[in-house]
């Protein structure tokens, strides 16, 4: 096997119908894995799919709330009964808000949470124990944000739930050592998603980040397919516990 060969194995990518989480999900399609993406929305799954079948792998769409601990059971059980297997889990799934400490409620609070972080970890360890079962170890990515490094002041709720989740990855690259399964972070920078749009078309806010980004411009799903397919291959088993910065530099400047 040669590095990023990912053969013969089934990756789970959460919110992988869009964004950063359909370039991971292509990332392991173009190194052989077949895809299960997890998803709320039929149709940007149903697209997604299609496209990740034209690197000449298997792909399926599968409903689910990575929030609800029962959908994220069901989601694990109907991706093995379909593609066989899993050995490569990318929590991917996020939400973002909006609001000053002071004017943010619980719920809002917990909403963001809900998703970010207990369905990142509902995933991670749903899948976790499938891989565990199977024997032959796998590779779990979390995706974080660069909210984590320089802190989120209209989105505390957003930038809190991205810096936990670095201890979560921290804590099971450890305890998931033993079983031959990587557990990594990846921190994106400005990235053109659904969830910042909003950002992107603002063209006065487009211009200030895109000078502080050393590259000068924004990233696509497309920049992080080679991560990917790095990240993924579980044959790469001295990396763990890591935290990937893939912003452009912009947090350096």
């Amino acid at each position: 096997m040669t590095i990023n060969d990912l053969q013969g194995q089934v990756a789970v990518v959460t919110g992988g119908n869009g964004g950063i989480g359909l370039g991971f999900a292509e990332g392991c399609a173009r190194a052989g894995a077949a895809v299960a993406v997890w998803a709320r929305n039929a149709d940007k799954s149903a697209a997604a799919v299609e496209a990740i079948k034209g690197h000449g792998v298997d792909a399926v769409a599968v409903a689910c709330d990575v929030g609800d601990e029962a959908s994220v059971a069901a989601a694990t059980a109907e991706t093995v009964e379909r593609l066989g297997r899993i050995d490569v889990c990318v929590a991917n799934a996020g939400t973002s808000g909006g609001g000053q400490l002071q004017d943010l409620s619980l719920e809002e609070w917990r909403r963001v949470m809900a998703i970010n972080l207990d369905g990142a970890f509902l995933t991670m360890r749903d899948c976790a124990r499938q891989m565990i079962d199977q024997g032959e170890g796998g590779a779990i990515v979390a995706i974080s944000s660069t909210s984590a490094i320089h802190g989120a002041a209209a989105n505390p709720h957003y930038g809190a739930s991205k810096t936990a989740l670095l201890g979560l990855v921290r804590a099971s690259a450890v305890g998931l050592a033993r079983h031959k399964i990587r557990v990594n972070a990846v921190l994106p920078g400005w990235t053109r998603t659904e969830m910042a749009e909003g950002g992107y078309q603002d063209e006065r806010f487009r211009e200030v980040t895109t000078k502080r980004t050393p590259v000068r411009r924004w990233a696509t799903g497309e920049d992080y397919e080679k991560l990917a397919a790095y990240l993924c291959d579980k044959s790469v088993d001295w990396h763990t516990g890591d935290q990937i910065v893939a912003d452009g530099g912009y947090t350096i400047f």
